[in-house]
């Protein structure tokens, strides 16, 4: 995976010239006080940065909200919008369980084609090769990477991942919800809950 996608892994300059549907960003945890973990904080940054150059007009926040009292995508909107991006510029996908199931639904749900796809580096590989099987015309940006706590542990789970995906990518299955499509091309308050 790693060598198949090397080179759609781009720097921020040179995904600026892209002009892709969207910006997914891939969510991740979210502390109890409903604050962005520092890891998702660096990959809003990131993100948000490619959205004020003209990379896409569009974010896509990705993520778990399959119960009330855990909710990483509004709290990605939230922080975006306290930023200064228009609510209408941000979609939310709440059922973004995994990575397989945003690419997917980003594609079916979202009705992107084509994407920048915002993560650390040592998950880009995987959700771009994900994309690419699914027919998404993706690129990557790496948010910044530190030392995280617990990275030894997400190293060894997105060993585990790769292998998983690269069967889910093979069989294609459709994730547990899709539902109505909201083209990505349109308003995100439509995604609002």
């Amino acid at each position: 995976m790693k060598n198949h996608t090397a080179e759609r892994i781009l720097s921020e300059e040179e995904a600026a010239e892209l002009d892709a549907d969207c910006i997914l960003i891939l969510g991740c945890g979210v502390r109890e006080d409903g604050s962005p973990s520092l890891m998702l904080r660096d990959r809003l940054e990131t993100g948000m940065a490619l959205y004020e150059v003209g990379a896409a007009e569009k974010l896509l926040m990705s993520g778990d909200h399959g119960r009330k009292e855990y909710d990483e995508v509004n709290t990605m909107k939230d922080f975006a919008m306290e930023r200064g991006i228009p609510s209408a510029d941000i979609f939310m996908d709440h059922a973004g369980f995994s990575t397989y199931d945003s690419m997917y639904r980003a594609r079916d749900v979202f009705c992107a084609k084509k994407v920048i796809i915002v993560t650390q580096t040592y998950h880009l590989p995987r959700a771009l090769y994900v994309a690419e099987k699914l027919g998404l015309e993706a690129y990557g940006v790496a948010a910044l990477d530190v030392n995280y706590h617990g990275q030894a542990y997400r190293e060894l789970r997105e060993m585990l991942a790769r292998a998983k995906d690269f069967c889910s990518a093979w069989l294609q299955p459709a994730p547990k919800y899709l539902g109505e499509t909201i083209p990505v091309s349109g308003n995100g308050d439509l995604t609002n809950d």
